[in-house]
């Protein structure tokens, strides 16, 4: 990688997350740093969870400093950088793999039932016409909260299996 970048081109880009990275040359933590930019903001308008935007600013500042940081490091300091993923995603990529194999059953039917949301989501707007009012009403508020309601449990099934795992991970120390 070469360091000689305009300074003022590299605060310019670095007002969006990942942009500046990508700049200096370091493609993958720019690319995994925008890509978990737009993906928060997707994710929150999907489910419809404003208080996930919260994470934004943290992340966004990260990746301004960051940027700002390493575009100010010497010749000697910017050519030991190292361009790796945010989250080391390059291992996570690894693990996903295993994942798979083992947990075939599991992710088969997690993208069974996104595909049948997905299709009943679509569907829903065109057998509107054909059933009474309030049931649509009630199937359309039954559809839209069902990702909030599968996210929340998802997370008080993880939380549960972490609090559980800290408690036999400390029985059996003792």
């Amino acid at each position: 990688m070469i360091k000689k970048k305009n300074k003022f081109l590299t605060f310019v880009f670095s007002l969006l997350p990942g942009a500046g990275h990508m700049y200096l040359g370091l493609m993958k933590m720019g690319i995994s740093l925008m890509s978990a930019f737009f993906f928060i903001i997707f994710l929150s308008s999907w489910l419809r969870i404003g208080p996930l935007l919260y994470i934004l600013p943290m992340l966004w500042f990260y990746s301004f400093f960051d940027c700002l940081n390493k575009s100010y490091s010497t010749a000697e300091e910017f050519l030991l950088l190292e361009d790796t993923y945010l989250f080391s995603l390059d291992k996570m990529i690894k693990l996903d793999k295993e994942m798979f194999q083992k947990r075939r059953l599991f992710v088969g039917i997690l993208l069974l039932l996104l595909g049948v949301y997905l299709v009943w989501n679509n569907l829903l707007g065109l057998i509107s016409r054909y059933i009474p009012s309030s049931v649509y009403e009630n199937l359309d508020a039954l559809t839209r909260n069902a990702p909030q309601i599968i996210l929340g449990i998802a997370i008080i099934v993880v939380g549960a299996k972490l609090i559980l795992g800290k408690k036999k991970e400390r029985d059996s120390n003792a």
